[in-house]
């Protein structure tokens, strides 16, 4: 009796999972029919998502909600908001130039302006534009307000400099539930860097750099160490340091931090394929966890240890995950702590200053006139103009007013290498490019 039971039950459970896969073949087949019936121009995967929201969904494009460790709240479809922001703009607002988006060869440069960065930002840009043999993509998340403003000027260079460039302007978008304090977090709007890889999600790689960044030689060759890179390298920075007795972080720190004297993220080369696919070892679980789910953690975790920002954040993802961070050396992110005290920077003195960092605002105030001097040089030069006479002698002549400091008595350092990036630039304007 049990067993004619037992062969009923089966019986009955083949013939049910048989009717459960009949119906699911059913409306398959009408599914491709009826899409079949909308022809060739209908909508499908992630743009098919797109029309079926409305286009308010997100609320705010600058700062979207998005929340990857809760269940939504009612009224929020299950689609990513934040994701679907970065989309939406992109297809539909985003103010883009250009079709060097994935063309092979072209080099990625990403920058976040926010408040009274803007012609710092764009002076920054025109040093990468002049100088840069490759293609170039700008990547230039910023605030709503100064959006116009970068399209007028970078439109204007195009037609004055015939170098290729293209760029992308972004809103700031943050992690809705806590986009007021990672906007805060040490400058504004300078965490936006942590979210690149998130946003960014069909680029291989980038160059990020802050505001306050002056290339004084082609961009393509820094960009060359991606070449360098091992297969666990994820990342590329600078020491903060290169002289402990006045290193902060082996001083001050409340946390951890990579290496002796811990890295400076103004400059910083980013796998972005890499990072995306990246498990992290962390001490707050023995699971390692992916970018995304490590940093809203990893800051609530250390909010009230860290001074420097998204930088000491990145100081202890890669004190745990050391083999996964590329060291260039100080020439590539040359600060004021790398002369202010006595030159400290063996490298800059070898081959010259090849990535300056104004850090500490020193463009714009007289404590480190050299820094000053080169800052106003790249920005008071007119695209066509002989580089020599408009750039080169006007930047010398300042230099030698800064011999009373420490960094002005190696100014020497300042136009090394820039002088070879000037002879280059030369040739273009003579070439009428």
């Amino acid at each position: 009796m049990r067993r004619h039971l037992r062969a009923a039950l089966l019986c009955s459970a083949f013939v049910l999972l048989l009717l459960l896969y009949v119906f699911n073949q059913i409306a398959g087949a009408e599914e491709e029919e009826a899409e079949e019936a909308q022809g060739a121009s209908a909508p499908r995967g992630r743009e098919r998502d797109r029309e079926a929201f409305p286009s308010n969904r997100c609320k705010d494009v600058s700062v979207s909600f998005w929340n990857p460790y809760w269940m939504l709240p009612t009224g929020v479809c299950a689609v990513n908001c934040f994701w679907e922001s970065a989309f939406r703009y992109e297809v539909g607002r985003l103010r883009s130039r250009g079709s060097l988006e994935n063309s092979p060869g072209t080099m990625h440069l990403a920058v976040v302006a926010c408040g009274e960065r803007l012609e710092e930002t764009l002076t920054m840009l025109k040093s990468a534009v002049l100088f840069s043999q490759k293609p170039l993509r700008f990547h230039i998340f910023a605030e709503d307000e100064l959006h116009d403003k970068f399209n007028s000027s970078l439109e204007n260079w195009k037609k004055e400099f015939h170098q290729k460039f293209s760029h992308t302007i972004y809103p700031i978008t943050f992690p809705g539930n806590t986009a007021a304090v990672w906007k805060k977090l040490f400058k504004p709007c300078a965490s936006q860097r942590l979210f690149l890889p998130l946003i960014l999600k069909n680029l291989d790689s980038l160059l990020y750099v802050d505001t306050d960044v002056l290339f004084l030689s082609p961009m393509d060759d820094i960009w060359a160490f991606f070449e360098d890179f091992n297969q666990t390298q994820i990342g590329g920075m600078a020491p903060e340091h290169e002289e402990r007795r006045i290193g902060w972080y082996n001083r001050f720190a409340r946390h951890p931090y990579y290496g002796k004297t811990g890295v400076n993220s103004g400059v910083m080369l980013m796998n972005m394929t890499r990072i995306r696919k990246k498990y992290f070892k962390n001490d707050m679980t023995t699971a390692r966890l992916k970018w995304e789910d490590l940093l809203l953690p990893l800051f609530k975790k250390y909010k009230l240890n860290i001074t420097w920002g998204d930088q000491d954040l990145l100081n202890i993802i890669f004190y745990y995950n050391p083999e996964s961070l590329f060291i260039f050396p100080c020439q590539w992110n040359y600060r004021p702590d790398h002369c202010m005290y006595g030159s400290n920077c063996m490298g800059a003195e070898d081959e010259g200053i090849i990535v300056l960092h104004g850090n500490r605002g020193v463009y714009h105030d007289e404590k480190q006139p050299a820094f000053r001097a080169v800052y106003k040089a790249i920005k008071n030069y007119p695209f066509g103009e002989d580089p020599i006479n408009s750039l080169l002698y006007p930047l010398e002549k300042e230099l030698q007013k800064t011999t009373n400091t420490y960094c002005g008595r190696i100014h020497h350092v300042f136009t090394q290498r820039l002088k070879k990036s000037i002879r280059t630039l030369q040739g273009k304007v003579s070439r009428g490019r």
